[in-house]
């Protein structure tokens, strides 16, 4: 059955049918800002969802959804940094510092940041209830990448790869947050 929605529905509304994705500006108290404000490329990408969405949810439904097993593959050949399911699980529940090729740097009750083990890349996964009549909460995600180097100019120096690399990184962005959304269907919390 097809949903013609008017472009003019509110962020939350269009997120019921398909997750609307859009890049923001990082909130304030997001756990990603110290690189924002050191000079490091951040980002951030959200979506509404029509329920109360914790956070334990939202890390295990992203860590595990079909899109991030991919990765994950990907990364135990490249990197032997195996993980499965269940580390997903303990890694949402708090219950473990380590997934994969990443280690927690910082947690809240609302937000968890993850370090690569190389220590270039952060990935950042933010919950936000939002307010109105029924239950919604912003999923949140965004990475940050930490300069190679000082250019010339006296700016960040990112490398090649990040500049070559960037639209593949926004459209990837966009996809994983697409695909939680699809996991947290599955999983029936949304």
């Amino acid at each position: 059955m097809a949903h013609n929605l008017p472009e003019t529905l509110p962020f939350h509304y269009q997120s019921q049918l398909m997750p609307h994705i859009q890049k923001q500006i990082l909130p304030a108290a997001a756990l990603l800002g110290i690189y924002a404000r050191a000079g490091a490329y951040t980002d951030c990408y959200a979506t509404a969802v029509p329920a109360s969405i914790s956070l334990a949810d939202y890390v295990e439904a992203f860590y595990t959804s079909r899109l991030f097993k991919v990765e994950r593959f990907l990364l135990s050949l490249l990197m032997n940094t195996p993980a499965d399911d269940g580390a997903a699980g303990k890694l949402a529940r708090g219950e473990a510092e380590y997934f994969s090729a990443w280690v927690v740097e910082g947690r809240g009750p609302d937000q968890i940041l993850l370090r690569d083990v190389v220590g270039r890349t952060r990935s950042w996964l933010m919950v936000m209830p939002e307010a109105g009549p029924s239950p919604c909460t912003r999923l949140c995600f965004g990475s940050a990448v930490i300069p190679k180097s000082v250019a010339p100019d006296g700016g960040p120096d990112f490398g090649f790869a990040f500049h070559v690399l960037s639209g593949f990184h926004r459209w990837y962005s966009r996809a994983l947050l697409r695909s939680a959304f699809a996991a947290l269907q599955r999983r029936g919390v949304v």
